[in-house]
């Protein structure tokens, strides 16, 4: 049976109530005695349980990726970029 809360204490008291509905509790909140809303525990999604190895099995099997094809990415070109000098510094050389 879930204990019923009214909106102000649920407001006042979120945090408490959310650790205890991780432990297992339901919350019925009602305004002006009339219940409104439930706060409850979620069922875990199957997903969640899975390893990343089973993940990327799965989106394989379906063929949404797939192994990556071409000459590996030369990142160090791709993260640097050319010196642009900034403001303060095109200030300085025109002051020279």
């Amino acid at each position: 049976m879930a204990e019923e809360v009214s909106l102000y204490v649920a407001k006042a008291t979120l945090s408490a109530l959310v650790r205890a509905v991780r432990e297992g509790a339901t919350y019925t909140i009602t305004v002006h005695g009339e219940p409104v809303a439930e706060l409850r525990p979620i069922e875990p999604s199957p997903r969640r349980k899975q390893s990343l190895n089973e993940r990327v099995a799965e989106l394989e099997a379906r063929g949404e990726i797939g192994p990556a094809t071409g000459a590996p990415a030369d990142w160090a070109k791709l993260t640097t970029r050319p010196h642009i000098p900034g403001a303060l510094e095109r200030f300085m050389d025109e002051r020279e």
